[in-house]
């Protein structure tokens, strides 16, 4: 299986070198721009992400609130799984990186000596995305975004074919998406637990909300007001 992509004449190996060949033809503090994102930035954006995602679902109603923060604590976790799903699936396959096998490349990235196949950093973004797509359509299309840029950037770099991209992707899909039913059933709950706790539950639900998604900005101020209404009414 090491032998994926040896040819020059393979086609996964013409689009290496017309991506990669970018860098060579690009000024050098694009290259070292492209690179932090690359590696850094875009794994940074995707958190970011989560964090605004979080930020706007806790301001839902309380029924909503709770399965959406649970879908977005998918997210991340979706990554890891997929990662680790990722680690057989490398040593399987043992591709070595592109530049070990093809001359010419410029490549941005030194010191990669693992496997090529897949990309952990198109793995992870994607299977993030998707989990972000799951909790706020608006926050997953953005962050599908994130992770097709992030799969270029690596092809850019020198540092991976663009079938190990491809590969990530799917892979970060299939587990994001294959496994949510069996993480939102034992992630709801938890979320809803948190949600009706005193000190916890703006994690879920905006602060000055009660658990019945009615504004309360004074303990008791309701019940007093529900109790002066039947005095009226009496």
């Amino acid at each position: 299986m090491a032998g994926l992509a040896e040819s020059g004449s393979n086609p996964d190996v013409d689009l290496l070198y017309d991506i990669n060949g970018l860098a060579k033809d690009a000024p050098h503090w694009l290259d070292r721009v492209v690179e932090f994102v690359g590696e850094y930035g875009l794994l940074l954006a995707m958190v970011l992400l989560v964090l605004g995602c979080w930020w706007s679902v806790r301001r839902r109603s309380a029924e909503d609130a709770a399965s959406s923060v649970a879908a977005l604590v998918w997210a991340p976790l979706a990554a890891a799984v997929a990662v680790l799903v990722n680690v057989p699936i490398r040593g399987f396959v043992e591709r070595p990186r592109p530049f070990l096998d093809h001359q010419g490349l410029e490549v941005l990235v030194s010191g990669k000596t693992d496997y090529s196949f897949v990309s952990d950093h198109a793995t992870i973004t994607m299977a993030m995305a998707v989990g972000l797509f799951v909790a706020n359509r608006r926050f997953g299309v953005v962050g599908i975004g994130v992770a097709l840029l992030e799969g270029f950037c690596r092809v850019y770099m020198g540092v991976h074919y663009p079938t190990d991209v491809v590969g990530g992707f799917a892979l970060g899909t299939a587990v994001a998406l294959l496994l949510s039913p069996l993480a939102m059933a034992l992630l709801t709950p938890v979320a809803k637990a948190v949600e009706r706790s005193p000190r916890a539950g703006w994690l879920v639900r905006a602060r000055g909300t009660s658990y019945e998604g009615q504004e309360s900005v004074v303990p008791g101020a309701r019940q007093a007001a529900n109790a002066e209404e039947r005095d009226l009414a009496a």
